[in-house]
């Protein structure tokens, strides 16, 4: 008989709205997801962080964030390369990346504002199993060192986001990916060695849930993430976020029977980062 393999089905963005909090807690409740990304700089965070204190059995990370629609952590005085005049970070990487690679984003700036972060959540006694980052911006050098490096300091894993489009854009995730997979087993730090969610960001309904379940099995890796982005319905406050995402299809596909039938067709095991078994270091 094989043995079964781990599969981590993460939740981003715990903190955005309470609306989205709660739906990430249901979606563990009644559904698939085992882990969670806290994002600090969101609204609600102050407000419903505490809320994960009495759910011991989700697993905790935290969704570093050097851009978007909310304001850093510390001062500007204390980041000046990551905001603007009125301090506010960049919206997006597409305004992020061509800053870093022309050498204006400073290092040190990057470290102190996701420390703050990490804090945030240490702060409210939540132990950290792993690090991702808002808009994958750690697939890149510059800020991959800088979580990786945070995360060999607080024993976390990492995620390690891949695509399988065939697109341009698939070809440079794949290449980064593997770039940040090295570089965290030469760190001996914990990742998942297969992972879907990208690709479907924001329209993860059942039938794409199963499909990506599936070909995460097909792979044959002994471990799997699969990204999610659930959140309750009647939720006004997401409306100034326009990323266009479906939160409640999301939520009703992870709560679904067809996603626990998925996950055991699979030959899977849910689980968190901590179940993740030690990353043999190259020699």
């Amino acid at each position: 008989m094989t043995s079964r393999r781990l599969l981590i089905v993460n939740a981003d963005d715990y903190g955005l709205t309470s609306g989205v909090s709660r739906g990430i807690l249901r979606a563990h409740r009644d559904g698939i997801v085992t882990s969670t990304s806290v994002l600090t700089l969101a609204p609600a965070f102050p407000t419903t962080v505490g809320w994960l204190g009495d759910v011991g059995s989700l697993g905790v990370g935290v969704h570093l964030a050097a851009v978007g629609e909310d304001p850093p952590l510390l001062p500007a005085a204390e980041i000046p390369t990551l905001v603007d005049e009125r301090g506010r970070l960049a919206p997006s990487w597409r305004q992020f990346l061509p800053r870093a690679a022309a050498g204006r984003i400073d290092r040190d700036d990057l470290a102190r504002e996701f420390a703050a972060q990490v804090d945030a959540v240490a702060g409210a006694g939540l132990p950290i199993g792993h690090l991702d980052t808002h808009q994958h911006l750690h697939l890149w050098p510059l800020v991959r060192g800088v979580v990786l490096d945070l995360a060999e300091r607080l024993g976390a894993g990492v995620r390690v986001t891949r695509s399988a489009a065939r697109s341009p854009v698939g070809v440079v995730v794949r290449r980064l990916a593997r770039s940040l997979e090295a570089d965290a087993r030469v760190r001996g730090l914990r990742f998942p060695k297969s992972a879907a969610g990208l690709d479907e960001a924001g329209a993860l309904d059942r039938d794409s849930l199963v499909a990506a379940v599936a070909r995460l099995a097909g792979d044959g890796w002994a471990s799997a993430e699969v990204g999610s982005h659930p959140g309750a319905g009647d939720d006004p406050a997401r409306s100034r976020y326009r990323w266009n995402y479906r939160w409640e299809e999301e939520l009703a596909a992870l709560t679904s029977p067809e996603a626990r039938r998925a996950v055991e067709a699979g030959g899977f095991t849910l689980g968190t980062y901590a179940d993740l078994p030690p990353i043999d270091r190259p020699s």
